[in-house]
């Protein structure tokens, strides 16, 4: 799996022309950890979600390269497209209340793919879908396999999602900020049972978030986004030593436990950084 992105554009009609969202992102990542991390509207999420052909309705896409293992995204029919996501790339949704389907059960949501992209039968399907989420460390999965969305904790719907992305056995995992939903404690075993599954099955990942730290431990490389730009490039494990005043001051903004300070610094931003 190979994934190639270069000079990629974005952006939105309006009456005053094409409003800019995203602007000239190149990316070029294999079975890797790479986080994309900025504030919100920074253009990280219509980054990733450009790679499946999944932008919001209206948005004016362009770009010298967009291929997904050597396929032009720009150029792809719909069947094409349906191929790719879900079987050959899954996206973790950001909260699980408003993701999963309200009205159907957490198995026969992870059932779905089971028999749309490998044309199981129902029983085979069901029985999958208990194994999948096994393999996301919920206890007792075959009673969970039976509950709704409203039934489930914060965490638990979150591993629920992540088992219906395995379902189709992807190469690649986009998590669009996984754990914004949740508390701390639950972050931090989210993220480490991504990071496993994606050691385990050899897939990529493009990991989408405002926090820089948390990132930093679980990606192997870091693409700082500001205003639909990317601004600095970097080695996860170099994040502390990074150079744009941008990244060093969504750092410093960040609190700390073994540095306490009365008071957190507020950003002041240069228009230069918006530039070209």
């Amino acid at each position: 799996m190979r994934i190639e992105i270069e000079d990629l554009h974005i952006g939105f009609r309006s009456p005053n022309g094409v409003q800019p969202a995203v602007r000239g992102v190149d990316l070029a990542m294999g079975a890797e950890k790479v986080a994309i991390v900025g504030e919100s509207g920074s253009g990280k999420s219509l980054t990733a979600r450009a790679v499946i052909g999944l932008t919001p309705r209206g948005a004016v896409v362009r770009a010298k390269t967009l291929r997904f293992d050597g396929i032009d995204i720009t150029t792809a029919t719909p069947r094409t497209l349906g191929a790719i996501r879900g079987k050959r790339a899954g996206l973790i949704m950001q909260d699980p209340k408003f993701a999963l389907n309200p009205v159907m059960t957490a198995g026969a949501q992870i059932a779905e793919p089971l028999r749309r992209h490998k044309g199981l039968s129902r029983r085979a399907a069901r029985e999958a879908a208990i194994d999948l989420l096994a393999q996301v460390q919920i206890r007792d999965p075959a009673a969970v396999a039976e509950r709704y969305p409203h039934e489930l904790s914060g965490g638990m719907g979150q591993r629920v999602m992540i088992a219906m992305m395995l379902a189709g056995d992807p190469e690649l995992l986009i998590a669009d900020e996984p754990t914004s939903a949740l508390d701390a404690t639950v972050q931090a075993e989210i993220l480490r049972l991504i990071e496993d599954l994606v050691a385990r099955r050899g897939m990529g990942l493009i990991l989408i978030s405002h926090d820089l730290p948390l990132v930093a431990h679980f990606s192997d490389r870091v693409l700082v986004m500001y205003a639909g730009r990317v601004v600095e490039r970097l080695a996860a494990g170099d994040l502390v030593r990074s150079q744009h005043p941008y990244t060093r001051g969504l750092l410093a903004c960040m609190p700390s436990l073994n540095h306490p300070r009365t008071r957190l610094p507020v950003m002041v931003r240069d228009p230069s950084w918006a530039s070209p």
